[in-house]
């Protein structure tokens, strides 16, 4: 049996708060981290994760289990220098557990691949690969995957406009399935396993 897919959105970023969309790369503000913090432990389903996929720019170190992989397809959408990440050399500086080796020459460029106008393209690429992960999953005691980006982005891997609007840290969870013309989807599940939102979190 396959696992689900959780999308989460990513924690409070400096730019979240003061609104300068020209700081390239912003880092997580303090209530950010502890978001970030709050959700390792309180996310119900953290015994059953084998795979935790996220924008570089949101990467952080992964312990109990779980594997942690770095896919630039889930960056910011738009052109703008706070949904741009930083070169990977600055990255390994930064988070040096990591291994930036996988990632393509100019990820963070938003030309080509990561042009805004292909998000779409991106976007399939992304169901893709969570369907070919599900599947190397299918027979491992933790089969659920958690997926860590943007909320623009969240909204068109979903299909669900709506899901933009999630709170910082707000998730919502997905079986993957296959539509008629064979594309891959995701479907929602039940609303008791959506993420909440937590009043003492700003949107």
């Amino acid at each position: 049996m396959a696992g689900r897919v959780h999308l989460i959105r990513h924690t409070e970023s400096v730019h979240n708060i003061d609104h300068d969309f020209n700081c390239l790369d912003p880092e997580l503000t303090l209530l950010g981290r502890h978001q970030a913090e709050d959700l390792g432990r309180s996310f119900k389903f953290s015994d059953e994760v084998g795979l935790i996929v996220t924008s570089p720019a949101s990467g952080k170190g992964v312990t109990g289990g779980a594997e942690l992989v770095l896919d630039p397809d889930l960056q910011g959408h738009k052109a703008l220098p706070c949904d741009t990440g930083s070169d990977c050399r600055e990255l390994d500086k930064i988070f040096p557990n990591l291994d930036f080796s996988g990632m393509a020459t100019g990820w963070q460029a938003k030309e080509g691949l990561y042009a805004p106008h292909a998000l779409r393209e991106r976007v399939k690429n992304v169901r893709r690969h969570l369907a070919e992960r599900a599947a190397a999953l299918e027979n491992h005691e933790r089969r659920d995957i958690v997926v860590v980006t943007h909320g623009g982005v969240m909204s068109h891997l979903s299909g669900d406009a709506g899901i933009k609007n999630l709170p910082r840290v707000g998730w919502r969870t997905y079986t993957i399935e296959h539509g008629e013309d064979g594309s891959v989807v995701l479907a929602p599940t039940s609303q008791l396993d959506s993420g909440q939102p937590d009043e003492n979190y700003r949107n």
